[in-house]
């Protein structure tokens, strides 16, 4: 009853300029990314009203080695997150670990290793492979989906980079992620204006 988002949210895209111009131009539409390490599960990824950190990620991606990313480049987009599981609220979270207990009984009875977030690299101190995170929330909506219910979207909060002062519980890339499954919940694209 309380859990409908009130309003329409701006998600930003970090990706390559050639395929946002064809998206923009409706050549091609966003892929879905389902990596077994992505935080929030299946997929398309936007920032939340948050677009200087999609910028910051398009930037950092296209110097990984293969990036499909060039020409760095950020798309706006209007989204309703419709059927949301908003790990900001506390129901969703309650659900998230019961979704995990019931995972890790299922993986235990069939003799198999529950995955574990870690690192990419020495310098990754953030956990950004969440490979259990990923598994969790892939259970989840297969546990929705028994009961008849089908997540939209998937709303997250993380606490990533180094500390923003000494002492500080704030980091330098704290963000909101949303990862958009049904695509219809993208009600429209836009190129972000980069006014100071």
């Amino acid at each position: 009853m309380y859990t409908t988002k009130p309003t329409f949210v701006y998600g930003f895209h970090g990706l390559d300029e050639t395929i946002a111009r064809k998206i923009l131009n409706q050549d091609c539409d966003f892929q879905l990314s389902n990596n077994n390490y992505d935080w929030l599960g299946d997929g398309v990824y936007f920032w939340e009203n948050n677009y200087e950190r999609a910028k910051q990620y398009a930037i950092e991606a296209s110097k990984r080695k293969g990036s499909t990313i060039k020409k760095p480049f950020v798309l706006g987009a209007v989204l309703d997150l419709g059927n949301c599981l908003d790990l900001l609220d506390q129901k969703y979270l309650d659900f998230l670990a019961l979704a995990y207990e019931k995972l890790e009984y299922h993986t235990k009875e069939e003799n198999l290793q529950l995955p574990t977030n870690g690192s990419f690299g020495k310098d990754d101190f953030d956990f950004k492979k969440r490979e259990l995170d990923c598994a969790v929330i892939r259970y989840a909506h297969e546990l929705a989906n028994e009961v008849g219910e089908k997540f939209d979207s998937v709303r997250a909060a993380f606490w990533e980079g180094e500390p923003l002062y000494k002492g500080s519980g704030f980091k330098r890339e704290n963000h909101i992620q949303i990862a958009i499954l049904n695509k219809n919940c993208i009600k429209g694209v836009f190129l972000p204006r980069d006014k100071k």
